[in-house]
């Protein structure tokens, strides 16, 4: 029985590491399209330098959402910390990727408030889509 019951724990633990790798992995990849779309449309047109920041905090955000919504579809529970960890996970690829591409690292408060952001978006979307998925069943 205890055999048994340690085979469901370690399961469970591996489909919440996995759930958290694939959401962060869905994240980087619709960021990485919003910002391709956002520079195409930043090459048409004119907009102001005052709206890029913004504009590239609503892709992260929406990319953290996606990334958690895909990410903890199977998961029922641990939404906080899988979120938490979805955000953290993409947003320090997303540095080291946009770092790469850019040519350079950047050590600076932006990162930690970008950290931070990733975190909390993530594990608020996380507490969400769990919940939410408790309600519809």
């Amino acid at each position: 029985m205890k055999a048994r019951a340690n085979k469901m724990e370690e399961k469970k633990d591996a489909s919440v590491f996995l759930s958290v790798v694939k959401g962060s992995i869905i994240a980087l990849i619709f960021s990485l399209v919003g910002i391709l779309i956002f520079a195409f449309c930043l090459k048409f047109t004119s907009l102001s330098d005052k709206l890029i920041t913004p504009i590239n905090e609503v892709i992260k955000g929406l990319s953290i959402l996606l990334g958690v919504m895909f990410g903890l579809r199977k998961l029922r529970k641990m939404g906080l910390v899988s979120g938490l960890l979805i955000g953290l996970i993409y947003t320090l690829v997303a540095f080291v990727t946009f770092s790469l591409l850019n040519g350079g690292f950047v050590f600076d408060m932006t990162l930690v408030y970008d950290v931070i952001f990733g975190s909390l978006i993530g594990g608020i979307c996380g507490i969400i889509c769990v919940n939410i998925k408790k309600t519809a069943r």
